[in-house]
């Protein structure tokens, strides 16, 4: 057994009801927390000692929706067409990118993104992936980045007929039930079922997604109504809104992740919470898409805090939501934000053993050190808003992920990173020349 504790820190629970404790000693037994308060350390024989004075440990950020497909899109010089609507969006960008990528291309892919989660504070991804050229052992690539940089995380295929047809729907609901059962042995990475959304996807398709989920127990990973296109699809070819069609196949169920919803009615909201679905919001995204704004959202029962590609940095996601939603009238502070980011650790809960989202005896060792000098007393009735409106990725010092320290005075052990990123833009420059040869 290894044993590391944290002494003289300030411990800051990001789960209500939030509490403040200072100086006190955080002790680390393998990937479980043993002791937390005043002198726990005191007679322990440690493996590892960190000095905590002057600094702020909180529960590791959870990213509950990101594409891992998308990191090595920043800054992508391809030519393209217009971008009118959200269907140009996806054609003209998003859809010939995915194309684009190969085995080498997914797997600097997922280093990147999740260096740059880790380097922000994120302890935990829910990806969320797409290569329709390589599609068999595309999940095995994105959880081998995963596991080499040491964060915690769960990925699943996008099921589309988008590309190839019925064959590409069966090609991805196959990859998603052999990662979801093969990831059961995995320590740091689990599986879902996938999907893209429902308008790319034929009642065939759920219903194999139904087949899969039910075989592997994983539940469903899809975006929904990110676009009124999506609605307006439903009701068009199924006659049904998007939800009951969902339902239709059994979809619904309490460790299934919806994403966007920014065009669900409230009958569908008030259906998936009575369904104990998870929900995930993704502000930046939404902005950028110009898809709308999630009207219901202070409606959702289990929500939790999404990137949709934008990155891992839960800091900065977290003040872009709740700005927006303060333009919009909304009523919500931010403590309700960060309540929704932490409930991120529900879901992962629901695939990992163990207890996650608090600095306490019991839990997993999933922590961000934070070198945050608050300016004005930080206690549990502001906690929430030195979060919002203080704390940022350029605090974050270091970070553990199942009791491991994976990034430590922003260094990361053993990992060649100058090198790794210097890869990935020689790999990136390849695909962008590749894509933009791929007609929309």
């Amino acid at each position: 057994m290894a044993t590391t504790v944290i002494t003289h820190v300030r411990v800051m629970q990001t789960q209500m009801p939030f509490s403040v404790e200072e100086d006190v000693d955080i002790v680390i037994t393998d990937d479980v927390i043993k002791a937390v308060g005043k002198g726990a350390a005191e007679q322990v024989q440690a493996d590892k000692v960190i000095d905590g004075r002057g600094k702020t440990v909180i529960p590791g950020n959870v990213c509950a929706h990101h594409h891992y497909y998308s990191g090595l899109s920043r800054g992508m010089l391809i030519s393209a067409g217009p971008q009118n609507d959200f269907i140009q969006v996806l054609k003209e960008w998003w859809w010939r990118l995915d194309r684009g990528l190969d085995e080498e291309a997914c797997y600097y892919s997922s280093l990147i993104c999740s260096l740059d989660a880790i380097a922000s504070g994120t302890t935990t991804c829910i990806d969320h992936h797409a290569s329709p050229a390589y599609i068999k052992g595309s999940l095995d690539t994105i959880a081998k980045g995963m596991e080499e940089i040491g964060v915690r995380g769960s990925t699943c295929y996008e099921v589309t007929d988008r590309n190839g047809g019925m064959s590409e729907v069966e090609a991805g609901v196959e990859e998603n039930l052999r990662f979801a059962m093969a990831s059961k042995s995995r320590t740091l990475v689990k599986g879902m079922i996938g999907g893209h959304a429902p308008f790319t996807i034929p009642d065939e398709g759920l219903r194999l997604m139904s087949e899969a989920m039910k075989e592997s127990g994983a539940g469903m990973h899809l975006h929904v109504a990110e676009d009124k296109y999506d609605v307006v699809h439903s009701h068009h070819k199924y006659h049904l809104d998007i939800v009951d069609r969902l339902e239709k196949f059994g979809l619904l169920t309490d460790n299934s992740l919806l994403v966007h919803g920014l065009w669900l009615n409230e009958a569908e909201i008030e259906k998936l919470n009575a369904h104990d679905c998870f929900f995930a919001h993704n502000g930046r995204s939404n902005m950028n898409n110009n898809v709308g704004y999630c009207q219901n959202i202070q409606k959702v029962k289990n929500l939790v805090i999404g990137t949709d590609g934008c990155g891992g940095n839960m800091f900065e996601e977290l003040k872009l939501a709740f700005f927006k939603h303060k333009d919009q009238g909304g009523s919500w502070w931010p403590s309700n934000y960060v309540s929704a980011l932490n409930r991120g650790n529900q879901l992962v809960e629901k695939y990992f053993d163990g207890k996650f989202g608090k600095v306490e005896a019991g839990y997993k060792a999933d922590l961000t050190i934070c070198d945050y000098h608050a300016p004005t007393p930080l206690v549990a009735d502001n906690a929430a808003s030195h979060f919002v409106w203080g704390m940022s990725s350029n605090c974050v010092e270091s970070v553990m992920v199942n009791g491991k320290l994976v990034m430590e005075n922003h260094q990361f052990p053993g990992l060649d990173v100058e090198r790794i990123y210097a890869e990935a833009a020689k790999v990136a420059k390849r695909v962008w020349e590749k894509v933009d040869k791929i007609a929309p």
